[in-house]
This record gives structure tokens, C-alpha cells and sequence, in this order.
């Protein structure tokens, strides 16, 4: 055996992990397909398992996890649209995948609680020891992990996903609302068995959420959902309907789908639709302006891989969505995937960032003029 081959053989003994030959994250970008115009770069790395985005009022990115247990914030200081340094605000959490940020603070959803650390921004180096903002959420980790986003009604948004693939449990899958002025809490919504993104038109500020549906009903049904919520007190079907139409074989006798809400739009079996945000930048062409994007974490049951993409939903002039098209892919190549989109973070020069859980990052979705002229 030579001794360039007895190395290489070492090697992978000592290292059976590493690969000689695998290209570094920002060479795996040029697997992402774009329209003409977008490209997209890497704005952090070692983010581990980035899930749930939040902005600072000076900038600063926050990333929430689930299997990391952490809270990280991402700066960068020189305004190059990447990142400058990566702080650790918080570790050994009950999955801290939500976060919201207000008037200074960060808020983070620790399973049974909302932590919330004041005045962050100004301590990223040594952070403060956190309050409690609320508790008494139910501590089962099915499904545990929330999303978090602040309404512009003054009430913070808390889905409490349902503990089991399909099941029928009283104070589960529903949509709650905190109030600010009072720290009240309410439900606004039922029967969404797992929602992990919720947005706000910026126009008509009514919610729009995704659910994810059951399995082990087949690999083409149900769809994962969006669901429009313009006010409370609706139920959108689950345990006993699913994406509107196809009544539960366990739990839908005797039911119908005619009493609850249907999803204003179907997403895709399995896709694991989760983080959504309408955009209102200026930095994209207009007929971006105001429609909604949503990441598509990826399918883990299906024989045929789908969803790992970003998903872009047309609204017409009244708000109506009217159908989906994907804006971003490559994330799958054949069966393997190699990253798993998770949120999307509008920046305030108009870029989107969208957080990788699987690949640890961040990465700039932006748009120039020049590189469309050229295609």
C-alpha cells in the first residue's frame, strides 16, 4: 500500500465524518435555483440548528433553536451583509425555538414558558439573566416548540401544537394571545394541530398562519395548510377535518368539513410548511410587493422527498391568495437534502434572510437589476 493511500486510509478512521472532497457551504449555494435577478449568499455560519428569526431595533439578528437548547445573536458591525460575530444569549433551554423582539427585548418560548431578556442589545456579550414574561403552557414536548410574533394589536401569538400525530386533548393545538397592557391570556383560534409560522398582512394586519398536517394517512394527503385568521374564534378542522375536505378515519365520524374553516391555500403533503413573511421591501421587482413567502422545511415520511424549498403565494389587489409557485429550491438534490429552510427574516434594506436548522446558517436572499439585465 502506498503511504498517500495508508494516509488517506488513517484519516478516515480518525475522521469518519469529514469528506476530503465536500465543498463548504457557500460553494453548496450554487445548488439553489432563483428567478433571474436573485442570488443568494451566505450571511452566517455555526448558527446551530438556526430555527425562528427576530430583529433588533439596531440590527441585530436573533436565531431561536429546538434541539440545540440556545438563543444566538448575529451581528454584523460593518454593514457588508455578513456576519461580523455570533454571541450565545442563552443555552440549556426547553426548546427555544420561538422568539419576538419589542421595545428592547427579546422574547424567547421555552416550552411551558416565555422568557423575556430587557435591554439586549446593549449586553450581547454578557447577557442579562432572563424574566419570566408568562407561563403555564403545557410542558409536553410533542410538538412543544412555538413561533412567536407580536400582532399590531398590542397581544404576543403563541400556537400550543397538539401532543401526538392525531389525537383529540382539551387545551391543545390552538392559537392563544397574550396581552401586553395585562399579561391576560386568551385562545384566538382552535383546531391547527401544529402551526410553526405566523405572519401579519401589512395592510389589512390580519393573521395568516401554516399548519402542518397529519401522517400516516398516505404520502399525498393531507396537505399542509395556510390558514387566514382575520379574527378569533374560528376552528380550522383538526382532529376531525384536514385541509378542509377530507374528514379524519379515526376521529371524523359524524363530523363535517362544512363546519370549520377550510385553508385559504393547500401547501403539499409533508412539505413541513413553517415561517412565513409578506413582503413589503422596495428592494424587490413589485410584483413581490405584498405577497407572502414561506419556508418549506421538508417532508420526513415520504418514500419521494418534497418540500425543502421557499414557496412564494400570489394575493391578488383585494387579498385574496389566489396560488403558489416555488421562488427557491435546491436544497434537496435527488434524495438527499443538505439544508431545510426554516424562517424567513425581511431585512430592513429589503433582503430576506432565511435560517437553515440542518446546515447551521443563515443565508441573504437579495435582488439586483444588473444580474437580471445579464440573463
Amino acid at each position: 500500500m502506498s503511504i498517500l493511500r495508508l494516509s488517506i486510509v488513517v484519516f478516515s478512521l480518525l475522521f469518519p465524518t469529514l469528506t476530503l472532497s465536500a465543498p463548504n457551504l457557500s460553494d453548496k449555494l450554487a445548488l439553489i435555483n432563483l428567478p433571474p435577478g436573485f442570488e443568494i449568499t451566505l450571511y452566517a455560519e455555526n448558527v446551530e440548528n438556526a430555527r425562528q428569526l427576530a430583529l433588533g431595533d439596531n440590527g441585530t439578528v436573533f436565531a431561536g433553536s429546538t434541539r440545540a437548547g440556545k438563543v444566538h445573536a448575529i451581528v454584523d458591525s460593518d454593514g457588508d451583509h455578513s456576519t461580523d460575530s455570533v454571541y450565545l444569549i442563552d443555552e440549556d433551554l426547553k426548546l427555544p425555538s420561538g422568539i419576538a423582539f419589542r421595545n428592547g427585548s427579546l422574547y424567547v418560548a421555552a416550552l411551558e414558558q416565555i422568557l423575556r431578556y430587557d435591554n439586549i442589545e446593549t449586553q450581547l456579550e454578557q447577557p442579562p439573566k432572563p424574566q419570566i414574561f408568562h407561563d403555564g403552557f403545557p410542558d409536553k414536548t410533542h410538538h412543544g416548540w412555538k413561533y412567536l410574533r407580536f400582532g399590531p394589536d398590542d397581544y404576543l401569538y403563541v400556537p400550543v401544537g397538539a401532543p401526538c400525530n392525531i389525537c383529540d386533548e382539551a387545551g391543545f393545538a390552538e392559537l392563544r394571545r397574550i396581552s401586553l397592557k395585562d399579561n391576560t391570556e386568551e385562545v384566538f383560534a382552535r383546531g391547527l394541530r401544529n402551526s410553526v409560522g405566523l405572519a401579519f398582512h401589512p395592510d389589512t394586519g390580519e393573521l395568516w398562519l401554516t399548519d402542518n398536517g397529519r401522517d400516516r394517512l398516505g404520502e399525498d394527503v393531507p396537505a399542509d395548510e395556510l390558514n387566514h385568521v382575520p379574527a378569533g374564534g374560528l376552528h380550522f378542522g383538526y382532529p376531525w377535518c384536514h385541509q378542509g375536505d377530507i374528514l379524519d378515519p379515526e376521529y371524523g365520524e359524524g363530523k363535517s368539513c362544512d363546519d370549520y374553516t377550510a385553508p385559504a391555500q393547500k401547501l403539499g403533503a409533508h412539505v413541513a410548511a413553517l415561517g412565513l413573511t409578506f413582503y413589503n421591501g422596495e428592494q424587490f421587482p413589485r410584483n413581490y410587493h405584498k405577497q407572502l413567502f414561506i419556508a418549506q422545511h421538508g417532508s420526513w415520511n415520504r418514500t419521494e422527498k418534497t418540500g425543502y424549498s421557499i414557496l412564494l403565494v400570489r394575493f391578488d389587489k383585494s387579498g385574496t391568495a389566489l396560488g403558489t409557485e416555488v421562488f427557491a429550491s435546491g436544497w434537496l438534490q435527488g434524495d438527499e437534502a443538505w439544508g431545510r429552510p426554516n424562517d424567513i427574516l425581511q431585512m430592513p434594506d429589503g433582503a430576506l434572510l432565511v435560517s437553515d436548522d440542518k446546515a447551521n446558517a443563515i443565508y441573504r436572499i437579495s435582488y439586483n437589476k444588473t444580474l437580471a439585465s445579464d440573463k
